[in-house]
């Protein structure tokens, strides 16, 4: 089977479509529109798509965008599964592709059930899955990229399999930690593990960052993504710090108009430390096996870029 480009195209296409989902999903639990739009799969007994958009005025607007935007990146998880399995030769890759589709179709209906079971569990769940599933896509972006596709030519990562850990750990922290807002953002509780993970959040980030500047700062792979992460957690706890003042002391207080974009983006920036996390992840991982010898011929490339 040849290798095609349409993978990559699709696979970052997807992950960009689902990360303004996710700031839309925000913004429709900041402003507490989650039942703006009281049915499912319909909106107020219309089709989904053939809602009028002169009914689209407040919480509506937010609810019903989010469910128009979510069926655009449902539609493009399709065609990126059937285009993995005709035009991609790795099969673990193209499995990739069909459980990010089961993930979708799951992540849709639980968000319908949201609607229909009134159930703040399910929205938590319904969060949750959403920052896994925008990870996933970013996985997907990297496993089709080109430099993926070439074997590993330099030399090993020195400190390769400590980073490895380091950085898998610190993906499982900012997940949790991502959850932890979503039960903070639904129910009002647990601001105390909230804060409590984001300093144990902080420290490894850090450590990441010292631990690949020390050891191999020439490698651009591991760097940028580094210190774009500590660049993220620096703005992350600014966020973090007014959103907190602003929703739970007396000290900060802000219109509901600047709480809204304050919290919304805390979220968002949330998925970006998550998704940069992982790449760290995958690609130390990468970095610290075995260099293969480049052919004479990368047939590969040259079936990439036809």
């Amino acid at each position: 089977m040849a290798d095609s480009v349409w993978p990559h195209r699709l696979a970052v296409a997807l992950a960009c479509a689902t990360f303004p989902l996710l700031f839309i999903g925000g913004l429709v639990t900041s402003k507490g529109a989650g039942l703006a739009v009281p049915d499912w799969p319909t909106s107020f007994g219309y089709n989904m798509f053939l809602y009028p958009w002169s009914k689209m005025v407040g919480g509506i607007f937010y609810e019903h965008s989010h469910r128009l935007v979510a069926s655009v990146v449902g539609l493009l998880t399709i065609i990126l599964a059937g285009t993995f399995w005709f035009k991609e030769s790795r099969a673990w890759l193209r499995w990739l592709g069909v459980a990010a589709l089961i993930l979708v179709i799951i992540q849709g209906v639980l968000g319908g059930l949201r609607v229909v079971l009134l159930e703040y569990t399910l929205a938590i769940v319904h969060a949750c899955l959403a920052q896994a599933f925008f990870a996933l896509t970013v996985s997907l972006a990297l496993f089709t990229a080109p430099e993926w596709r070439r074997p590993l030519a330099e030399e090993p990562f020195a400190d390769g399999g400590k980073l490895r850990g380091l950085c898998a750990m610190t993906t499982a922290m900012i997940y949790l930690q991502i959850a932890l807002g979503a039960v903070l953002r639904h129910t009002g509780t647990r601001v105390d593990a909230h804060l409590f993970f984001a300093l144990i959040v902080a420290v490894h980030v850090i450590l990441i960052l010292r631990r690949v500047t020390k050891f191999d700062p020439r490698r651009p792979g591991l760097s940028r993504p580094a210190v774009f992460l500590t660049i993220l957690l620096a703005i992350q706890i600014l966020l973090g710090v007014g959103s907190y003042f602003a929703k739970f002391t007396p000290y900060l207080r802000l219109p509901m108009k600047a709480v809204v974009p304050l919290t919304t983006t805390h979220l968002a920036i949330g998925a970006l430390m998550l998704a940069t996390a992982l790449l760290l992840t995958l690609r130390s991982n990468r970095l610290s096996g075995t260099p293969a010898p480049l052919p004479k011929h990368n047939v590969l490339s040259e079936q990439y870029s036809s």
